[in-house]
């Protein structure tokens, strides 16, 4: 049987003292950019990672998990970082919180980071890269939940998400039972698997509708910058303008809708809108938004407990995926195409 690397073989073979190995692990002292880089570098050779979290967590005690979110800017990771601790912390569990800002690179960089921290579990928010850096935490035996995102490449790895493809799905018919056949949808970026089960829910019950997908109606956009105000123009200028938008990145809601406003177009008057968010202020602008209401408390719930179940060891088979149902809450800034032309 392979014998584990200790600490004492990293240090032999970067060429450092068990001293200097202990500062780059727990970051507690001053290091050389280089020798931290080759201590980094054979650490990952080895596959040398401290036993010290899981041994805790296995015997009860507390550790520390990871948690790798997008973008804090955005008010859904903003809340579900907030319901994490909460739930870790309930558990007597810490949480080291990175932020990848919708950069592979810094992600790269945080997943580095965790490595060296020696984290037990770890819950993320991929960007849809780094499959080599993720699948290496699980090398390590770090237990990985992805949230909210999965990554295709990487099947062993648990996912907690709303069922994005019904939930489009669903917020898509209701624009259509209301008479609406020119339906725009702005969704998220197609390398990412939010982006492409919302947008693939929409095309699908556009088309059992029998109804054609103008692919000037459809923009996926960035989830950083002011792309959802551009993308609304852009729509709004069109020969023939949609009678309703689906804005299916929560990213950008706050940039459309602000675009929407400035043109003075009216709500649901002269076009219906629902986005994806459940921010407290979508049932108190004028008119309150139809929403996609996206169970943060259950997204986070669920994936601190698969996260801890698999450091612990109590979860033994394979991946496990959790689908939680998103609720879609009808207000007024949809309604009958006919109705919103009698106006």
């Amino acid at each position: 049987m392979h014998k584990s690397a200790t600490i004492r073989d990293v240090a032999r073979e970067a060429g450092v003292s068990v001293a200097v190995v202990s500062r780059v692990l727990n970051d507690t002292g001053p290091v050389a950019p280089a020798t931290r880089a080759k201590v980094v570098e054979v650490i990952d050779r080895l596959a040398y990672r401290p036993r010290d979290a899981a041994r805790e967590l296995q015997n009860g005690g507390t550790s520390t998990i990871g948690l790798v979110l997008a973008d804090l800017t955005n008010p859904f990771f903003a809340r579900l970082a907030d319901r994490v601790v909460w739930e870790a912390r309930a558990r007597g569990v810490h949480v080291v919180l990175l932020t990848t800002q919708e950069d592979p690179h810094l992600e790269a960089e945080s997943i580095d980071t965790l490595i060296g921290r020696s984290v037990s579990a770890v819950i993320a928010t991929p960007t849809g890269g780094n499959v080599e850096k993720w699948s290496r935490l699980l090398d390590l035996e770090v237990s990985v939940v992805f949230v909210d995102r999965e990554i295709e490449e990487l099947p062993a790895i648990d996912v907690v998400s709303i069922t994005n493809r019904e939930s489009s799905a669903v917020a898509t018919q209701h624009l259509i039972d209301l008479g609406h056949e020119r339906i725009a949808f702005i969704s998220g970026p197609l390398s990412t698997s939010t982006g492409r089960d919302r947008l693939a829910g929409f095309r699908e019950t556009m088309s059992a509708a029998g109804l054609v997908v103008d692919d000037e109606l459809v923009h996926p956009i960035p989830f950083r910058g002011d792309a959802g105000s551009d993308a609304v123009g852009t729509l709004l200028s069109l020969t023939e303008p949609p009678t309703a938008v689906i804005v299916g990145n929560t990213a950008q809601v706050r940039s459309a809708l602000r675009r929407i406003k400035q043109s003075g177009i009216d709500l649901p008057d002269a076009l219906s809108v629902i986005v994806f968010d459940d921010n407290p202020w979508t049932e108190l602008v004028s008119p309150p938004l139809t929403v996609v209401r996206q169970p943060i408390d259950m997204l986070a719930l669920h994936s601190v407990e698969l996260a801890l179940g698999r450091a612990r060891g109590h979860l033994t088979e394979p991946r496990r995926r959790v689908d939680v149902d998103a609720d879609f809450v009808r207000r007024s800034s949809t309604a009958a195409l006919e109705t919103a032309r009698s106006h």
